[in-house]
């Protein structure tokens, strides 16, 4: 059967040492592989420069969603999330292969992804979409940083407690000390919102879940609100305080900024194979019975 995509670009994570040889011989495998079905095989451009990947042709994560219709990671759900937020433009699926461990996002595993590959381009796929938060950090009336998630949001103390006031659609819902607060979209929910004791909320739910770290009230709860709720923090008390993104970027916060969180207008494409099943996912990964 003719696959469904012609055009293929392959990231890996960035590693060194052993780890860094085992995730280049599986990207070559993979890479060859596809080349043998005739795909044209793109290396994202970091990737590319070991020696392995000459034979294929270079490309940035920015040319990956105008020439190719399909990426695959390999690495982790680390680095899922980071091309996850390069391509939400372009409307680019994403495949992801987990190098040694079953992911909640790249959920291939490096001893049977060839097989699975094969599977979803030959179009037994399951197509998983997922919402991204839209943050915005305000100083006074000037928006001074933006940025989107695919996991969360997290308002987070340096050292010491820090007091925040929460608004949902305009509405003032309370004003809490803690170690800070996680927004986080329902693919979140099973990172940082999960050791914070928040549920977990399927992926098709349309919600954020709002879940405070370590709240100096115990009766300060978790909530989980409609994905159309503009969610404001006004940071009211600190010693020293950042935004973080998806654990991934971190940006200083300053005494009465103000952060805006909403749901992005894109959405990323997960591709599964077609028996993929979000609880047996979970099962695997927390130790379910």
């Amino acid at each position: 059967m003719e696959s469904l995509f012609k055009s293929v670009a392959i990231i890996g994570k960035y590693a060194s040492g052993s780890e860094s040889s085992d995730i280049e011989s599986q990207l070559l495998e993979l890479a060859q592989y596809l080349t043998r079905k005739h795909i044209n095989i793109f290396i994202e451009a970091k990737t590319h420069q070991s020696g392995k990947f000459q034979a294929f042709k270079s490309i940035t994560l920015e040319e990956i969603g105008i020439k190719t219709d399909l990426a695959i990671v390999v690495g982790g759900d680390g680095t899922m999330l980071g091309v996850a937020r390069s391509l939400v433009n372009f409307d680019i699926p994403l495949i992801g292969v987990n190098q040694g461990r079953f992911g909640f996002l790249a959920d291939l595993n490096t001893s049977n992804m060839l097989e699975s590959i094969d599977e979803i381009f030959q179009g037994s796929s399951y197509k998983d979409k997922r919402m991204l938060l839209q943050s915005k950090i305000f100083r006074g009336s000037k928006c001074i940083h933006e940025s989107l998630a695919l996991n969360d949001v997290v308002v987070r103390s340096g050292s010491r407690l820090i007091e925040l006031e929460v608004s949902i659609n305009g509405r003032f819902v309370h004003k809490q000390r803690s170690d800070g607060l996680v927004v986080t979209t329902p693919t979140g929910t099973t990172a940082y919102a999960l050791s914070a004791g928040g549920p977990i909320l399927h992926p098709e739910l349309e919600a954020i879940s709002i879940v405070p770290i370590s709240p100096h009230t115990l009766s300060n709860r978790p909530i989980a609100v409609s994905s159309q709720s503009l969610i404001e923090i006004h940071v009211v008390s600190m010693d020293e305080s950042y935004l973080s993104i998806d654990g991934q970027l971190k940006v200083p916060l300053e005494l009465h900024d103000r952060v805006e969180i909403k749901r992005a207008e894109k959405m990323i494409t997960l591709l599964h194979p077609k028996d993929y099943c979000y609880f047996e996912m979970l099962r695997k990964k927390l130790n379910w019975g």
